[in-house]
């Protein structure tokens, strides 16, 4: 029997992981951060499926593939968190957990950056973990479908 996938979305500029503003974001790359979820999803027993894209368009036609391929989906969307309706909506037609993961503790940040569209859909949302935080997304994820 196949394990539970999880997909892992990652939007813009996070390719650019451990050379874009290592301060506020550490210097870990996103091959780590994809290291890190495999092994999380491994002792999760959830296959990981982890993607990053710069575009919106790709993201929600990623959301909207997940709702035959996913159990549940783990997303930093990055700066369109504080932007885009399209995502949350997609989102809204999931029917697994959502988690949303930030790096960053974007409370601490600029005032734009406080309001995310897509935590009001999401079942919990992790900010200022670091990378760490996606590991407790992929656990989180875990649990609630556990509880199912």
């Amino acid at each position: 029997m196949p394990m539970p996938t999880v997909l892992v979305l990652n939007g813009p500029n996070l390719n650019l992981l451990g050379t874009r503003q290592p301060e506020i974001y550490g210097a870990e790359t996103l091959a780590d951060v994809e290291r890190l979820c495999a092994a999380a999803g491994d002792a999760a027993g959830l296959e990981v499926d982890f993607r990053q894209s710069n575009h919106e368009g790709e993201l929600v036609g990623w959301i909207q593939q997940a709702r035959q391929s996913a159990a549940g989906i783990v997303i930093n969307p990055a700066a369109y968190s504080h932007t885009s309706v399209a995502i949350f909506d997609a989102l809204n037609m999931f029917d697994g957990p959502v988690v949303e993961v930030h790096i960053s503790n974007i409370h601490r940040r600029e005032a734009f950056r406080h309001h995310s569209f897509v935590s009001s859909r999401a079942d919990a949302v992790i900010a200022g973990a670091g990378t760490q935080g996606y590991r407790f997304g992929i656990e989180r994820v875990a649990a609630l479908l556990a509880t199912g």
